[in-house]
């Protein structure tokens, strides 16, 4: 048995060193402390349990919320050669029935399990008969009632400080908050334990918001002039919407699959399998899916409705280039988005709740109407400060802004004139001076605010419409009619005490594609020869029924072609070819390389 960390990485993962804080974290929980890791996604946070796993004697005990999660957590471990297993409620009586054998025999090292497991009768007991060194708590911010994405099964895991006192605890996760990380050093007990932070920047990811005038077709616009051949996630509101989206996809020519709960559990497997499995499917879905699919090749996330708030965002354009590679985040939202969310807030909730909900969705507007550097204030609101990325929509395209003061103070008069009735179509008329049978019906021509915004466009006015409502200066009735009101913190502005700025000129268009980092390659040849290997890899994966990136990531692929290896020496030199993996494949891709070279 192996024992020595880097020795570990080296051999069987295959990399010459750790990342960031990776080290430290691990010689902490071997020297049997608690701790919370704070990572984002793709900076190697299973690593910080996976090597104690493999460095000490005994078993390490995952708890995973997804089955997605552990079942392609186990799959890659088993292609290392390391025995694991998942154990949830997907798991067969005879499968279970080997599991209990293995444990008993101890011939696994780690066991993945849902946090409902805890509940079953006589697990906990079973449990104590067993030599668990370490117990990791994945996707810990799911037990904050705080965070994007409470599971309250997760609260049962506070008795872990108890029922195991001398066991090492390690909380993992790449969204929290300061308000949801000390939720789950609360909850979990980790008080005694060390907070390991790292950086939240993903500088591969290039951020983008664009106002959505005709979501699908800007959606069809990008993937098409930027992602035609690319593994991506699209993420909607609401189950019919993911199935149209889908199906609008497919009429394209791209092969899209919707996913959310209403689907039966084995067509969502299916689907959730030919995702993974593929190198070009895109997944159109709710925010149900994602959470610990660890598929590296994703090359963009979209959004055609706007998440809760900015951790659900971070987490969710955060499945977007975990290898590292060049990747896109892109967002596409209008008032109507706006609405929908607060609306939706304001279904039974306590009042505590709502008023963190609506703080949080707040900032999300925040950065969505940012005019600055987008990167400066995702990582701003956890806790980290920022230069501008020179990577994302306002840095590559900055925008002209304008005082725009006197222009939304006639957006809100018109919306005090009309009667606080109606919705922004009918408003926008009235500036335009627009004589429908709608404004004459209330004799709306006859108002002073009528035709006073000529001097804009009808899109000029939807986005400052827009963007009064994302400071709240504006609410929607839920009536069923939509109409506008004002709120009490607009009155600064209709006062003139304070200024209103928006873009000079309202992004209609893609911005930043032309210049989205992409993979360089110094000759034809060389694309040739990734392309070629990757074809290699797509074979052996099908042949094998796994994911192609579970035998190499995109980023092995490259190395392979910008390196050349000749020989198993100078192959086993690749960052994420371990023993196993030469051992299984070495011959087969030194063979094309030769052939190639």
């Amino acid at each position: 048995m192996l024992r020595e960390p880097h020795q570990i990485l080296q051999d069987v993962f295959g990399y010459p060193e750790f990342r960031g804080n990776q080290e430290a974290v691990i010689h902490h929980v071997m020297q049997g402390r608690d701790a919370l890791v704070l990572m984002p996604t793709g900076g190697g946070k299973s690593l910080c349990y996976q090597i104690p796993a493999l460095a000490m004697d005994g078993l390490t005990v995952v708890i995973s919320p997804l089955i997605a999660l552990m079942q392609n957590q186990v799959e890659t471990l088993n292609e290392l050669g390391i025995t694991a297993a998942a154990y949830n409620s997907g798991t067969t009586p005879e499968h279970r029935a080997q599991i209990h054998q293995d444990l008993k025999e101890k011939r696994l090292k780690l066991l993945y399990l849902a946090p409902e497991r805890f509940s079953a009768p006589g697990f906990i007991e079973f449990l104590k008969t067993l030599h668990i060194n370490l117990f990791a708590i994945d996707e810990a911010h799911c037990i904050s009632q705080w965070g994007h994405d409470f599971r309250p099964e997760y609260l049962k895991l506070n008795k872990l400080h108890d029922l195991f006192p001398h066991i090492p605890r390690l909380a993992l996760t790449a969204t929290a908050d300061q308000q949801t990380e000390k939720d789950i050093i609360d909850r979990l007990n980790l008080g005694y334990g060390t907070v390991f932070r790292a950086s939240f920047d993903r500088p591969n990811i290039q951020y983008r918001i664009t106002a959505k005038q005709n979501g699908v077709r800007q959606l069809v616009d990008f993937i098409q002039s930027e992602h035609p051949n690319d593994s991506g996630i699209i993420y909607c509101m609401s189950r019919k919407k993911t199935e149209s989206i889908a199906e609008k996809l497919k009429e394209k020519g791209f092969d899209a699959l919707p996913y959310h709960a209403g689907l039966s559990p084995e067509l969502r497997e299916k689907h959730q399998q030919a995702f993974i499995k593929s190198e070009k499917v895109i997944m159109v879905a709710t925010i149900a899916f994602g959470m610990g699919i660890d598929k590296p090749d994703v090359r963009f996330v979209a959004h055609l409705d706007l998440p809760k708030n900015l951790e659900a965002y971070y987490q969710e354009t955060g499945r977007a280039g975990r290898d590292g590679l060049p990747a896109t985040a892109w967002l596409a939202f209008g008032t109507q988005d706006i609405f929908k969310v607060r609306n939706l807030m304001n279904l039974n909730q306590p009042q505590d709740q709502l008023q963190a909900e609506r703080h949080k969705f707040n900032a999300l507007l925040s950065y969505c109407e940012a005019l600055d550097c987008r990167r400066i204030h995702l990582l701003s609101y956890f806790g980290e400060q920022s230069e501008a990325c020179g990577n994302c929509d306002n840095c590559l395209s900055p925008p002209e802004t304008e005082d725009t003061t006197e222009a939304a103070q006639q957006a809100l008069s018109v919306i005090y004139r009309t009667g606080q009735l109606f919705g922004v179509t009918h408003l926008i008329e009235v500036l335009l001076g627009n004589e429908t049978d709608k404004i004459k019906e209330f004799d709306h021509d006859k108002l002073a605010v009528f035709g006073v915004g000529k001097d804009k466009s009808r899109q000029q006015w939807q986005a400052l419409f827009r963007q009064l409502v994302s400071k709240d200066f504006v609410a929607q009735d839920t009536d069923g009619y939509g109409g506008l009101s004002l709120n009490e913190n607009c009155r600064s502005l209709l006062r003139g005490e304070e200024k209103f700025f928006s873009r000079k000129q309202p992004y209609l268009k893609q911005s930043g594609g032309k210049d989205r980092k992409q993979v360089q390659f110094k000759s034809d040849a060389d694309q040739s020869l990734f392309e070629n290997l990757r074809a290699l890899r797509g074979r052996l994966a099908k042949a094998a029924d796994i994911p192609p990136y579970i035998i190499f990531h995109d980023k092995t692929l490259l190395e392979l072609v910008f390196q050349r290896p000749q020989n198993l020496q100078q192959l086993s030199r690749i960052p994420g070819i371990g023993k196993n993996k030469q051992e299984k494949y070495g011959e087969v891709f030194l063979e094309l390389l030769t052939n190639e070279g």
